[in-house]
């Protein structure tokens, strides 16, 4: 599932970048964390196979060398080049690609992949074109950091949720501001498998914390708003999270990728649909509905 999730992120930066450059081909692919190696599995444009599973190792050709350097080549003439080895020449040429660019994905300052573009001329890679590649592969690289982020929280969360009951109030805080980061970072989610994980996961870290406060907090056996359904929409959710966590609705907005102003009007919903008329008192009705941590 993983693999499918990047080659649809690798598909459309690829296709974003042909988009706004005018290049008639572009292909790319991830690295293959076991082997080390670049897979050619992505093309767009392509007249023919010949570029499709081709293997890069670092260090060879345009992409191995933009692996090994983790930054942008390019090259006016593919096989004319003196600065780059050769060993992907007839691969090349069967395509019929002349000035070729290569612009890595880099995560946390590890090299993931390599989004290329080229010409069928042997022709200079203007300014711009260069710079649409390099927008593309920061579109991979900010979809592959979210999605790894996903991925640490939903074990970090899984390992520290308090099992006693008796536990303190820290370690739920520390539930609870995980919940808020997780709830902020899954509409960012493409992977709709994972985004179901992580909205589950969500769900149940409400359900533990409120379990815990309906057994052992003072004031809380035996309150009637305790579990009342409450209609709230997930981006209501989502902004209240942020709420929770000591976010501003600026900061909100920056999480969640809103406006400001458009965070103001869920925070205004959730309110009414709680029956809260501050900021802390739809938090706390939020709680005790079951729908926060």
């Amino acid at each position: 599932m993983a693999e499918a999730v990047e080659a649809v992120e690798m598909r459309s930066a690829l296709l974003r970048l042909r988009r706004t450059t005018g290049l008639p081909v572009a292909f790319g692919g991830l690295l293959h964390e076991d082997v080390g190696q670049l897979r050619i599995a992505e093309l767009n444009g392509a007249s023919t196979g010949a570029l499709r599973e081709l293997t890069v190792v670092s260090g060879n050709g345009l992409g191995g060398k933009s692996i090994a350097l983790a930054r942008p080549c390019a090259v006016t003439d593919y096989r004319e080049a003196r600065h780059i080895s050769h060993e992907y020449d007839a691969a090349v040429a069967a395509e019929g690609l002349r000035s070729v660019l290569a612009v890595p994905v880099v995560v946390r300052r590890t090299v993931r992949g390599v989004l290329y573009g080229a010409l069928r001329s042997a022709l200079p890679v203007g300014e711009r074109t260069f710079d649409a590649a390099v927008a593309a592969a920061r579109d991979v690289e900010q979809a592959l950091l979210v999605r790894d982020e996903v991925r640490r929280l939903l074990a970090v969360t899984r390992e520290s949720l308090p099992r006693d009951p008796a536990a303190g109030p820290g370690a739920w805080e520390e539930v609870r501001a995980a919940h808020g980061e997780l709830r902020a970072l899954a509409p960012k989610l493409v992977d709709a498998q994972l985004r179901t994980e992580l909205l589950s996961v969500c769900g149940r870290l409400a359900g533990a914390v409120g379990a815990v406060e309906a057994a052992g907090s003072p004031g809380a056996v035996g309150d009637p708003s305790r579990g009342v359904p409450v209609a709230l929409a997930p981006r209501e959710v989502d902004v209240l999270a942020c709420v929770a966590s000591g976010s501003t609705n600026a900061t909100a907005a920056e999480l969640l990728g809103l406006r400001p102003e458009t965070v103001k009007g869920y925070l205004r919903s959730a309110m009414r649909k709680l029956g809260t008329h501050t900021r802390l008192e739809a938090v706390v009705a939020a709680r005790r509905a079951g729908v926060l941590p």
